[in-house]
Formats: structure tokens, sequence, C-alpha cells
């Protein structure tokens, strides 16, 4: 079992990586320059690629379900408290986008725990 302290240390090396990673170059990461004429420059998506972004969401969605269902509960309760910290910038009003994003979370970390209440049970629902 990994002890509080070494999970601690484990979380920041792995955040101290997040720059050096995902198209980071030898300076550190790329800026991408996204300014209104390029973004402008891009097509509406079409529906087809809606219904497949829908898609993809809902396997991403069961997919951190499955992996919920087989983490601890610190780990789930650390997931419970990201949800909590979710908050705007200093000087900035609550976005409904996300507060709802946050309550999606808990739900997600719910639907999990149902989920293996019910394997832990045999099947049924409790």
């Amino acid at each position: 079992m990994i002890e509080p302290s070494d999970a601690a240390t484990l979380r920041q090396k792995a955040l101290a990586r997040w720059d050096n990673e995902g198209g980071a170059g030898p300076d550190g990461p790329q800026k991408h320059d996204l300014s209104s004429s390029v973004i402008d420059d891009m097509p509406p998506p079409t529906d087809a690629e809606l219904v497949q972004l829908r898609v993809r969401v809902i396997a991403l969605e069961n997919l951190m379900i499955a992996l919920l269902v087989e983490t601890s509960d610190a780990q789930r309760n650390l997931a419970r408290d990201m949800a909590a910290y979710i908050s705007p910038r200093p000087g900035s009003t609550r976005h409904p986008l996300t507060i709802h994003a946050a309550h999606q979370m808990l739900t997600m970390i719910e639907r999990a725990e149902h989920f293996r209440d019910t394997m832990q049970t045999g099947g049924k629902s409790v």
C-alpha cells in the first residue's frame, strides 16, 4: 500500500511532468496561437462530427465510471474533493457550465459506487 506522503510525492512528480509531455518542445510547452482569425477560418462542425463527438464523450464517461469502480475510497474521495474545488477565478462569477461539470463529476462517482455495490451483491440492485 502506498503511504499518503508517497502518494503526494508521486502526484507532484506527475504534475511536474505535465509541461514536458503532450507536444512540449525542448524549451517547454508549445504555445498555440488560436487567434480569432484562425478560429474564424475554421468551418463549423458537421452533424456527423457532432454525433461522433457525442459518441466519444459517452464512451469516455463510461470508461471513467468503469475505472472509478475499481478505485479506492480515498481516490473516489479525492475526485469528490476535486469537484468541490472547481470554482471561478478570483473576481469572476460562477459559470453555470462549470457548476454543471462539477455536478456531473459527482454523478459519475455515484454511478460507479452504485455499480460497485451491485457487483458486490452478486449483480442484484440495491
